[in-house]
């Protein structure tokens, strides 16, 4: 494991690039470190079956890592077949992107995010939602500009960041050195209004204590206030944020 440069409570670096994708309804390029994740929301005019006829949208989330990715070549899932690990995090990113907005006020629209992470080096699902986030609402606003909402709905942020314990010390936002070595792997996904949406913590090596839980939990809050600083208009945040 390489040694950490940065503050245990510090997030990596954090940059964003709007537009990237000019054929999609909103587009973000994310980049978390050396996690680099590219954003893009399609709106369809449609929703799937069992919403028919309801009056209400629907969000939801395609994820996928390029082949070139990771430190080795992985498999193209259009070859291969999607494993369970991708359908695990596409329905946690959907999960948490439907907390944003009340469906009920998107008409019979979808609302399809692709999270495509270009460069993977830990903490690729968290980047998906704060990233995929900030895309939904680039395409909600467009949706209310352009006739296609009657009025722009309220919006909840929603945003996500990784922790962990590695050699007996908890830390935020792992890189991949840090992740493939914790001993309690975590990931939490918060609202702007300081609610949780949905939080996942493993043993690794061993049972943990309720107290370490709430101590990286009480991290994992801190950072994520710090990730809304990008709902206010930051595009870069350093770790001394």
């Amino acid at each position: 494991m390489s040694e950490r440069k940065r503050p245990v409570d510090a997030l990596r670096p954090v940059s964003l690039e709007y537009g990237v994708q000019p054929h999609a309804d909103g587009s973000v390029l994310i980049r978390m470190g050396n996690t680099h994740v590219l954003c893009g929301v399609t709106v369809e005019e449609k929703v799937p079956p069992f919403l028919k006829d309801r009056g209400q949208g629907w969000i939801t989330a395609e994820y996928g890592m390029l082949p070139c990715a990771t430190h080795s070549r992985g498999r193209r899932e259009a070859v291969s077949g999607q494993s369970g690990r991708t359908l695990e995090i596409q329905r946690l990113i959907g999960r948490s992107l439907r907390m944003m907005v009340d469906l009920q006020l998107l008409g019979e629209n979808t609302l399809r995010v692709d999270c495509d992470v270009l460069n993977a080096d830990g903490g690729t699902r968290c980047a998906s939602i704060t990233g995929g986030a900030l895309a939904v609402r680039m395409a909600l606003e467009r949706m209310a500009d352009s006739g296609r909402l009657p009025a722009l709905p309220p919006i909840l942020p929603v945003a996500a960041v990784s922790a962990g314990v590695v050699g007996g010390r908890s830390l935020l936002d792992l890189d991949y050195s840090e992740d493939s070595s914790a001993t309690v792997d975590a990931n939490f996904v918060m609202c702007g209004d300081g609610r949780w949406i949905e939080v996942q913590t493993t043993a690794e090596g061993e049972p943990f204590q309720p107290e370490l839980f709430l101590a990286m939990a009480d991290m994992a809050a801190r950072g994520i206030g710090r990730l809304f600083g990008l709902w206010a208009g930051k595009k870069e945040l350093s770790p001394h944020d």
